[in-house]
């Protein structure tokens, strides 16, 4: 009997085990199968989350719609890292000399074609050259500038409706009928010699509307109809372009002038300016005063015989009554000073009571 109930107790230890890994097991996959159920629903969340195509450009910059009569702004990636390159200072008196060159235009082409001409500024904006570029409208006329002065170049742009209406107007065109366009075929040797003549009186005047500023003379190089044979700067560089607008009656165009900041950098601090004759911290009236105060003006001169190094031990050994050999002569030079700077240079000799110094000339300033 004591056999069987151990027996017994063995087989119910038994079973009491194997429903505890039963139950932990199964436990077990009741939680895998939960942790599979939220990496489903994760995964089905995250499905709605997956950008399109549309999106994606956009992020990048890219735009599908490439409409030529659209301003294009660049937006995601490349806005920010156009604004960390395209952040430029502000040249408050350029915005006075292309006042002045527009002023001057109007006169210029009215009296060149004969006809009534308004001239008017859309725009003036900074951007890197290869954004210029890239913004260009084909086909496009491109006069390349030089800066005699500051020896760089600048860049006319001259769109193909203003080439069409200027030739149009030169060669006689009737008013009030809008210049025919021929697209697909190049400018022909007329053409390109009637604008030439036309870019040369623009780059007259704007060499005269910075006659305020500084003297400087553009001049004609060459034109160009291919944006890639006119490239006058490194891409990432930064240039200023002005939008101007040419109307003559019911015809016109655009025209750009564009100009690296390189090439304005000898006059930038004239540019920099707010106003004509600007002088930061500066007063006539206290410069004047100044000067008449600085000739009443005291100061202390200190002649000095000779200079020459002497070794320490020898000056140990002076005393009282001791002699230091200058081996000097009685026509050599005695240096004035005046502090540290040295200002005349003279003989030593004696008048009346008095030891003077005879002044020879300017002194000799070392370095």
């Amino acid at each position: 009997m004591a056999e069987e109930e151990t027996k017994n107790n063995e087989n119910g230890e038994k079973k009491a085990e194997e429903t505890e890994a039963r139950q932990s097991s199964e436990n077990w996959a009741d939680m895998i199968n939960v942790k599979e159920g939220e990496n489903a629903e994760n995964l089905s969340a995250g499905s709605s989350k997956i950008l399109n195509q549309e999106e994606i450009d956009s992020l990048f910059g890219y735009n599908t719609q490439n409409d030529k009569d659209e301003h294009i702004t660049s937006s995601g990636v490349e806005a920010i890292l156009n604004s960390s390159m395209g952040s430029y200072e502000r040249l408050p008196m350029l915005d006075v000399v292309f006042d002045r060159l527009i002023r001057m235009m109007v006169t210029s082409l009215r009296n060149f074609t004969q006809d009534n001409i308004e001239v008017s500024i859309e725009s003036i904006e900074s951007m890197r050259f290869g954004e210029y570029i890239d913004s260009l409208t084909l086909p496009t006329l491109l006069a390349v500038f030089r800066a005699e002065e500051w020896d760089n170049y600048g860049l006319i742009s001259v769109d193909s409706s203003l080439v069409y209406s200027i030739v149009d107007v030169l060669l006689g065109g009737r008013r009030g009928t809008a210049a025919m366009r021929i697209e697909g075929r190049p400018y022909t040797t007329i053409e390109l010699n009637l604008v030439k003549d036309m870019i040369d009186l623009i780059l007259s005047d704007l060499s005269t509307a910075f006659d305020p500023i500084t003297t400087i003379n553009f001049t004609y190089e060459r034109t160009e109809t291919n944006p890639r044979f006119a490239t006058i700067a490194r891409l990432s560089n930064a240039v200023i372009v002005a939008h101007l607008r040419v109307d003559m009656e019911d015809r016109g165009g655009r025209l750009d002038l564009m100009i690296p900041y390189a090439t304005l950098e000898p006059v930038r601090d004239i540019l920099l300016q707010m106003f004509m004759g600007e002088r930061y911290g500066r007063d006539t009236i206290w410069e004047n005063h100044l000067v008449e105060e600085l000739w009443s003006t005291e100061i202390e001169l200190k002649a000095c015989l000779k200079e020459q190094m002497i070794n320490l031990k020898e000056i140990a050994r002076w005393e009282k009554g001791s002699f230091i050999n200058l081996e000097m002569e009685p026509n050599s030079d005695i240096q004035i000073f005046c502090g540290d700077v040295p200002l005349l240079k003279g003989i030593m000799g004696r008048k009346d009571e008095k030891i003077v110094i005879k002044v020879m000339g300017k002194a000799e300033k070392n370095g």
